[in-house]
Formats: structure tokens, C-alpha cells, sequence
């Protein structure tokens, strides 16, 4: 673990703020707009209704937050990493093997949340300006904030980054005081700790699985609040949850003793997360919540982008650029995916037009996530030996609280919960179609023993009628085996285009489940000839493998291993050193192939998708002056050939 990592999980008042930006604004911002919904699915509500709804918030936040995320899921870390795709890489090369499709379907539904919260957000923090003037232009203010979000992702945010947490700070801050401020209006709001009362509203009212659509919003930042784990570490993020949650429950109570003592005014559908603020602070209060909206926004891109620097570590996803745009460890930045989310907020907030019918979008992925983060902690819990009865008490208690709200949110499909699906199962889509794509790849690419050629790598690299092609010949090797390597790796030494070299390399990057492992290991097939590395690289970390191969030779130097000075006289009197050539072979899928009609459409879509992918030398961080990429045939073939036979005569 780093330095930096390891200051950030001490237990500071910094830290602890710090948490509060980074964290929290996700679930932060949901009193926006969770009371207002409750209110829409029944305008003609009693007191009973408030109470019980007030309560369903109450203890969703208890159990589905507090319990299952901040006690149970903070525990599930990856070497100090969270998230579904970090405990998913804890437990990949674990059974059962179908696991991958719960950690795509997780991931996917995780990004399609992304794309709406921060429409919603930012939407209802503007809608608040109703209350000065109805005709105020929302739409295009939304627009424009949104579009300064995701123009601010090409900059870093560095600077204004250390304002996030003071500002979210004064957030929460404000949300109790006005909570605890309105509830003095209607004392009998407490009763909605007591969870007869949410039982009660359940069992009675017709529409009960709209009320819990609506309080399932509530909790939608948990899912993110498990991802920035690695950001701030457990005992940060379980000490501020403390602060965090109570803020909130004052918030949810006050708006619930607001509608309780003023229901006109929230049947004219006044917002009760405005409507209890003091009239002289409101213009305050929308300040707040767009700072706090916009926060909550970047806090999700940058997940965003975590996550599918993630998925491109564990082969989920094509290898993009990625863009480092300050020196904050862990903040990185993928063009490609920054237009795909601003696009996505632009249509949401285009095609919906208002935060109310925003909601109908809203919930119904995250709960998919959610159920797939549930499916992978059960296994995690079975693999660290959890008595089986305390997990099987675990995964049905949370498999029926999820179910129910995941029911809930099937019944908005129609009214906008399309939406979010059909997100969701695009990034599913390219996400699964990659990854299927390589497993074939890797399974029909042919192998070969090196001990077999080497006495021929021997004789190329004696043979001075041969031109040298480079003191130094590195290949990369799918291979997990020491002595074998792609059977086209050996045809391109030997057959191709045979490459006399004084130093013959062999590099394997092994993709580690633990996410910053940088480690190295080497073997000496031939002493002075051939070299076999195996790096072992994190899937957060920074792909620089020029960087890391040159420090593994100037290991092997000073150990004596290798003798890297050029071979040439005239070089070699003054010690210069030998050049470095890497050579990657790229093998493209052949139409002649025979195999399943499934595996040739799967491969023929990985070659649509390697279109948006940057060349691997790239991705890889290798010089490209010093690369030469060799394009070889990958034919599949799982039925006999037919071989052809002489006429008789």
C-alpha cells in the first residue's frame, strides 16, 4: 500500500471532512426529491401515509445502508478497495465461473444510475427557483451546469476539489438545522421511528409498491458510498456515515412534519425540502443544493471513470485512452466515457424535461446493482468461511428487501424506467460481448513449447548472415505457462521474418486481483540468450510498461544476469548500450474460421468494438518509435478440416 493510500486512512478531522466531499453526495442530495415522490404517488394522503413513509425511510436507510453497506459490504474489500468490479476481481478466479455476469450486469446498471443522478439533482436544485418565479428557465440553466460539469473533467479538479468537503459539510449542516427546525410543528412525526408504522402502511395501502419506488431513492448512494472506499478507507467513511445519517433523518422528519401541518401547501405540489425552509433563506437553500448537486455529479463521474479503468484491467472493456489531468492519486479522466455520461444527462434531461418525471427513471437499475452486489458478498462471505446459516440469513433477509424494491421500480418501466434499462444493457452489452470475445481468443490461440525451439533461437542469434534486427527483441505473451509461448510467436522469430538479436525477451503481464500490486518476477530460459519476465500489475494501476521493463533490466544488470552493451565494437568501446525493439502481434480474426455460429458472431463484434479501442502498444505505455506490430491470422477451428486427395489416375 502507498504512502498517500495510507494517510488517507487515518482517522483526522480533515479525513473525516474530506469524506463528506468525496463520499457522500449521492445520498446527500436525495432529500431533494425522495418526499416530493412519496407525495406524488398519493396526493390525497393522511397522517398515517406521512408517518409510515417517513418510517420506510427511516429504517431503509438503517438497513439497507448502515447494515448492509457501511457494517457488512466496507468489509469486503480488496486490498483496501470497494466496489463491485474491486470485489468482484477478489473473487474471479473463484467458483462458480458465471460470477463475471453478475459483476457486468452490476457495473452496468451502476453506470446507467450515473447517467441520471446528476440530471435529477441538478434539475430539482434549479426547480427550487419556482418559488421566485414559475417561468423561471430551468431546461437550459440545467444545460448549462451540466455542461460545465462535464467541461471541468478536462481540467482536474484539483483546485476546486478541496472546497468539496467544507461546502458538503455546510450541506448536511443546513439539512439538520431546517429539518430540526420544522419538526417542531408536528412532534407526532416521531412516531415514524417505530416500524409498526411502516409495516402498517404497507400492508394497508393498495399502492405500496410505488411508496417503496419512491423510498428506495433514499438510499440510492450507497452503492457509490461502497465504491470510494479506497478513496477515504472504512473507519472515515463509517464515523462520518454517523453524522451523515442523522442529518438526514432530521431532514426527512422535518419535511414529514411540514407536509403534516401544512398539506395545502403540499398538495400544490410545493417542494417539502424547500417548503421548510424559512422564506428569507430559501434563495440560500438553492444555492446550497446546486453546490451540493454539482458536487454529488462529480463524485459520480469520477466513480464513473474508476470503474471502467477498472472493467479495462479485468478484459470487461476495450483499452481507451485514460488521461491523468492532475498529480492526485486515483483521479483519472477517459474522454470517451466523459461524452458518452454527457450525452446521457443532456437526452435525460431533454427527453424528461422535469425532475418529477425524472423519478419514474430513477431506481430501477441501482437495484439491479445492488442484488448483484448482494449475489457477490454471499459468495465472498461462503469463500472466508462465514458459518453458513449467517450467510444464508444475510443473503435471504437482503434478497427480499432488494427483491421488493427492485419490484417496486419494475412497475415505473413503462413511464421512464425504459430508460435507464436500455442504458444498462448497452454498457452490458459491450461490456459482456469483450470479455466473452477474449475468453475465446485466448482459447483458440495455439501454443508451443519453447524448449523445442530454442536450439533454432540459438543458431539465429550465431548466424551473422542474418541482418540484426535489434540487440534486444521483446514479445508479449498471453501465455501463463514459462515455457510456451503463442505458436505465431515462435513462426515470427523463426519463419516470418527471422530476427537475429544478441537478447531474446519473453514478457507476461499477469492481470493481479489485488488493485496496486507492482511486482515482477524472472527466469533465465537461455543465460545470456532468452528471458522470461511475468509482470504483475494491479488493475489500478497506470500502465507504463516501458517504464517498469526498463527498471526490471537495470535489476537484471546490476544482478549480473544480463549484459545489455551493444555488440558493435565501435559501440561497445564506449559502453553504449544495445537497442530495445518490441514486437506485437496482433491477431485478427480470420472469415475462414470454423467454429459455432455464436463464437464467429462474438468475434466479428469484438472487432467492431476494437475499433474505439487504442492500438495496444499505446495502451500499454510502450515507446511507439521503438514497436513493430505484426498482424497474424487467428482461425478458429473446432470441426476437421477437409483435406484434399490426389486423382487417380
Amino acid at each position: 500500500m502507498t504512502t498517500e493510500s495510507s494517510k488517507t486512512r487515518k482517522v483526522t478531522a480533515l479525513t473525516l471532512v474530506m469524506t463528506l466531499g468525496i463520499v457522500f453526495g449521492d445520498i446527500g442530495t436525495s432529500p431533494l426529491y425522495v418526499m416530493k415522490t412519496i407525495l406524488h404517488v398519493n396526493p390525497q394522503f393522511d397522517a398515517d401515509y406521512v408517518i409510515g413513509a417517513v418510517s420506510c425511510v427511516i429504517w431503509t436507510l438503517t438497513l439497507q445502508t448502515t447494515l448492509k453497506y457501511v457494517i457488512i459490504a466496507l468489509s469486503a474489500d480488496n486490498k483496501g478497495e470497494g466496489g463491485i468490479l474491486a470485489l468482484f476481481a477478489l473473487l474471479r478466479r473463484c467458483k462458480p465461473r458465471w460470477l463475471y455476469v453478475a459483476a457486468i450486469i452490476g457495473a452496468s446498471t451502476l453506470v446507467a444510475d450515473g447517467v441520471i443522478t446528476p440530471a435529477i439533482t441538478v434539475t430539482t436544485a434549479i426547480e427550487g427557483l419556482d418559488t421566485f418565479n414559475a417561468s423561471a428557465p430551468v431546461v437550459p440553466i440545467v444545460l448549462a451546469i451540466i455542461t460545465f460539469i462535464f467541461m471541468l473533467q478536462y481540467f482536474g479538479t484539483k483546485t476546486i476539489g478541496n472546497l468539496f468537503g467544507p461546502v458538503m459539510l455546510l450541506w448536511f449542516l443546513m439539512l439538520g438545522v431546517v429539518g430540526a427546525s420544522a419538526m417542531t410543528s408536528c412532534p407526532a412525526i416521531f412516531k415514524a421511528f417505530n416500524p409498526v408504522y411502516a409495516m402498517r402502511l404497507l400492508i394497508s395501502y393498495p399502492g405500496w409498491f410505488l411508496v417503496l419506488g419512491a423510498v428506495f431513492l433514499c438510499t440510492t448512494g450507497a452503492e457509490a458510498l461502497y465504491s470510494d472506499l479506497g478513496h477515504c478507507g472504512r473507519r472515515n467513511i463509517s464515523i462520518t456515515w454517523g453524522f451523515v445519517k442523522a442529518m438526514l433523518l432530521l431532514n426527512y422528519l422535518g419535511q414529514g412534519a411540514w407536509i403534516l401541518s401544512h398539506p395545502a401547501d403540499a398538495v400544490l405540489s410545493v417542494n417539502p425540502f424547500y417548503g421548510i425552509m424559512p422564506q428569507w433563506f430559501t434563495g440560500i437553500g438553492i444555492v446550497m443544493s446546486t453546490l451540493a448537486a454539482i458536487i454529488a455529479s462529480q463524485a459520480l463521474l469520477s466513480g464513473s471513470f474508476t470503474l471502467f479503468s477498472e472493467a479495462i484491467g479485468l478484459d470487461f472493456f476495450p483499452r481507451v485512452r485514460i488521461k491523468y489531468p492532475t498529480d492526485i492519486k486515483g483521479q483519472l479522466f477517459i474522454p470517451l466515457i466523459n461524452v458518452f455520461l454527457y450525452l446521457g444527462c443532456i437526452f435525460t434531461v431533454v427527453i424528461f424535461g422535469s425532475s418529477a418525471r425524472m423519478e419514474a427513471a430513477y431506481g430501477l437499475a441501482i437495484t439491479v446493482t445492488m442484488l448483484m452486489t448482494t449475489v457477490l458478498l454471499c459468495v465472498w462471505m461462503h469463500n472466508r468461511n462465514v458459518k453458513m446459516w449467517l450467510t444464508l440469513v444475510f443473503g435471504v433477509t437482503f434478497f427480499a428487501i432488494e427483491g421488493l424494491f427492485f419490484t417496486a421500480n419494475a412497475t415505473k418501466f413503462m413511464h421512464g424506467g425504459w430508460y435507464t434499462v436500455l442504458i444498462a444493457g448497452l454498457v452490458f452489452a459491450l461490456m459482456f460481448v469483450w470479455h466473452r470475445a477474449q475468453t475465446i481468443r485466448r482459447k483458440f490461440v495455439d501454443m508451443k513449447s519453447l524448449d523445442l525451439y530454442i536450439p533454432v533461437i540459438k543458431d539465429i542469434k550465431d548466424d551473422r548472415e542474418i541482418p540484426l534486427y535489434a540487440s534486444n527483441v521483446v514479445y508479449l505473451s498471453r501465455s501463463d505457462d514459462d515455457n510456451s509461448v503463442e505458436s505465431k510467436l515462435i513462426y515470427s522469430i523463426i519463419n516470418k521474418h527471422p530476427k537475429r538479436a544478441d537478447h531474446y525477451w519473453v514478457i507476461h503481464i499477469d492481470d493481479s486481483d489485488r488493485p496496486y500490486t507492482l511486482e515482477y518476477d524472472c527466469k533465465v530460459l537461455v543465460p545470456d540468450t532468452l528471458y522470461r519476465i511475468n509482470m504483475h500489475i494491479g488493475f489500478r494501476v497506470k500502465s507504463q510498461l516501458s517504464v517498469y521493463f526498463r527498471q526490471i533490466v537495470e535489476d537484471l544488470q546490476r544482478d549480473g544476469l544480463v549484459d545489455i552493451t551493444s555488440r558493435y565494437r565501435s559501440l561497445s568501446r564506449h559502453g553504449i548500450a544495445g537497442n530495445f525493439r518490441f514486437v506485437i502481434l496482433r491477431h485478427l480474426f480470420s472469415p475462414d474460421s470454423s467454429c459455432k455460429r455464436s463464437d464467429k458472431v462474438m468475434m466479428r463484434l469484438h472487432t467492431l468494438l476494437r475499433r474505439i479501442a487504442i492500438p495496444k502498444e499505446v495502451a500499454l505505455g510502450l515507446d511507439t518509435s521503438n514497436v513493430d506490430v505484426e498482424n497474424v491470422p487467428l482461425i478458429i477451428n473446432t470441426r476437421p478440416a477437409e483435406r484434399i486427395v490426389r486423382r487417380q489416375a
